[in-house]
């Protein structure tokens, strides 16, 4: 039995060939959410400001509302926040993570039992 070997499924909404939204942008909106930044939710995640920036970018472009506001910086401060779009494309989306991983359960156990126990390496 491979008790070790977690699986999870993982999705990804395709506008054309862009990334709407999937594990790392939601992960991304989390913690622009959390930390009030895309910077600091950059630092968080391990990435550069400009490849969150770029993230962002494409989010906002590919809904009809942008999802994450951004002020620039300066003697006031800057920051970011989510939208009320963003807020409900992210929970949306965590909605269908749920139904998916739900629904796809005992094919998972059965795909579970035909893997080896550890991830190779790279």
């Amino acid at each position: 039995m491979n008790d070790r070997l977690d699986l999870e499924p993982r999705i990804r909404i395709l506008l054309g060939s862009s990334i709407a939204i999937g594990p790392g942008k939601a992960a991304l909106l989390d913690a622009i959410s959390e930390t009030g930044s895309i910077a600091a939710a950059g630092r968080r995640m391990g990435m550069s400001y400009r490849r969150a920036w770029l993230l962002a970018k494409t989010m906002n472009a590919c809904f009809q509302e942008p999802l994450i506001e951004a002020a620039k910086g300066g003697t006031g401060g800057g920051g970011a926040r989510l939208t009320a779009m963003g807020r409900e494309v992210l929970m949306l989306y965590r909605a269908m993570e749920d139904h998916a991983a739900a629904a796809v359960t005992l094919d998972m156990e059965k795909l579970r039992r035909l893997m080896v126990n550890q991830p190779p390496e790279d």
